[in-house]
């Protein structure tokens, strides 16, 4: 059995079958730059990357998009506090947003889309939409004409009559149904472009259907990703769009992840409960957030705390001391890692597969690592070698980085001495040795 995984459109598992043989097409929402990251955004930032990590190590190529929202009323309001340009706040953020990413382990996707970029792209699609009757203009507000979808609510699970029931009526006249969307925007405040329908900008829900069109070359994708909370309305209106005018629903399989929580509650700028990804001040916190992320069960909201970051803040130094502790081993007796266990890495595949049971395979790493120091204090060496590649490989995948720098030849020096005095049962000096190879960053 291959990669099975849970698809929100059908609210089932799955066998993960692509539409073109050995490629994923993945498209997952980015960010909207207006403002620094907080941690619950990077949750999705790291979950797809390490997605795309497993999905290559058994053997896909992966054509991953995850765009950008550079147009926005957050981002013009910002723009007119500050007294500045949009294209200023979303360049500093972008850049600040990725800055983030690199620090986690979050490698740049393959494209990065920006809304901007595709504003004519946007207004021809909402033009033909318009022709076939999906789409209506009202004093140059264009909006989708959710009626004419008999199956909208499809990836919600909801049908129109409930979601109606909870749609305010006096929310917009200008619409003939109150769950009808807003393509286009009429507006005389900060950035605009000019259309048929008059002066404004494109709706949220329009932008990420005509960048995946483009970026794909308006083939139905694979895998569309974004947080829990996007779901409904954002991808519900996404796949409406998709239905009207290619008549599919975008991707072959809707992936969702959890929302992050602090202390149980929701995570929100606006709130002002938030911990910003800058908060983390070394590399070792980052990777420790990161490896608390990997590990939670991807579907379920995560309730962040101090306690929880710290479990997994020594859950990191715990690999990183073994896995720097076995490489000067090796090192030090010019020992190369040999190839992994056929079982190990079957394991590691089998729980992946599993709709992606990070959980399992947190056990087998912890298993893998008890290996390697019983083998480490043992010196053996052989075996060593291939639970520390193990262990690497599997964190490799999950994004999570274990650093080790070779041995120069003062540090294999003074390295041997330590060797010697333990051996010799020589403490004192042992410990002087030690306390010289930690300030070197070595031990």
């Amino acid at each position: 059995m291959g990669l099975m995984i849970y698809n929100s459109l059908t609210n089932k598992m799955e066998e993960f079958n692509t539409l073109q043989s050995g490629v994923v097409n993945m498209y997952v929402c980015g960010p909207t730059v207006y403002d620094y990251s907080h941690i619950g955004n990077a949750r999705p930032a790291i979950f797809y990357d390490m997605l795309k990590n497993y999905l290559e190590y058994i053997g896909y190529k992966v054509n991953y998009a995850s765009n950008i929202t550079d147009v926005d009323d957050k981002i013009i309001n910002k723009a007119i506090d500050e007294n500045v340009t949009e294209q200023e706040i979303a360049r500093k953020y972008e850049a600040a947003y990725f800055k983030n990413c690199d620090g986690l382990g979050s490698k740049k996707p393959t494209f990065i889309p920006h809304a901007t970029e595709y504003i004519p792209d946007m207004i021809s699609f909402i033009e033909r939409l318009k022709e076939k009757g999906y789409a209506y203009d009202n004093d140059g507000d264009v909006y989708f004409r959710v009626s004419k979808l008999a199956d909208y609510g499809v990836l919600s699970n909801q049908i129109q009559e409930e979601l109606q029931n909870g749609v305010r009526k006096d929310i917009d006249t200008k619409k003939e149904n109150p769950l009808d969307f807003a393509l286009w925007k009429k507006t005389n405040v900060g950035i605009k472009w000019d259309s048929p329908f008059g002066s404004g900008r494109p709706g949220w829900h329009t932008e990420c259907v005509c960048m995946i069109d483009k970026i794909f070359n308006h083939q139905m994708i694979d895998i569309h990703g974004g947080g829990m909370d996007l779901k409904f309305p954002h991808h519900e209106n996404e796949i409406a769009q998709a239905n009207a005018m290619y008549g599919n629903t975008l991707a072959k399989y809707w992936i969702h992840v959890g929302r992050l929580n602090l202390k149980g509650q929701k995570m929100s700028k606006s709130l002002g409960n938030v911990i910003l990804v800058n908060d983390f001040k070394t590399k070792e916190e980052l990777m420790a957030f990161r490896f608390l992320i990997v590990t939670q069960p991807y579907r379920n909201s995560i309730s962040y705390d101090d306690e929880l970051f710290n479990q997994y803040k020594k859950e990191y130094e715990k690999f990183q001391r073994t896995y720097k502790n076995a490489m000067l081993a090796l090192d030090y007796n010019n020992v190369e890692c040999s190839d992994v266990l056929a079982d190990d890495k079957n394991k590691f595949i089998e729980y992946m597969n599993q709709d992606l049971n990070c959980q399992n395979v947190l056990s087998l790493l912890n298993s893998l690592l008890k290996e390697a120091n019983l083998a480490l204090r043992a010196n053996d060496l052989s075996t060593l070698s291939k639970k520390i590649k193990m262990i690497k490989e599997i964190m490799d995948v999950f994004g999570v980085k274990l650093e080790y720098k070779k041995l120069s030849d003062d540090e294999r020096s003074i390295y041997t001495s330590w060797v010697e005095a333990k051996k010799n049962k020589d403490f004192d000096l042992a410990d002087k040795y030690r306390e010289k190879l930690t300030n070197m960053g070595v031990i």
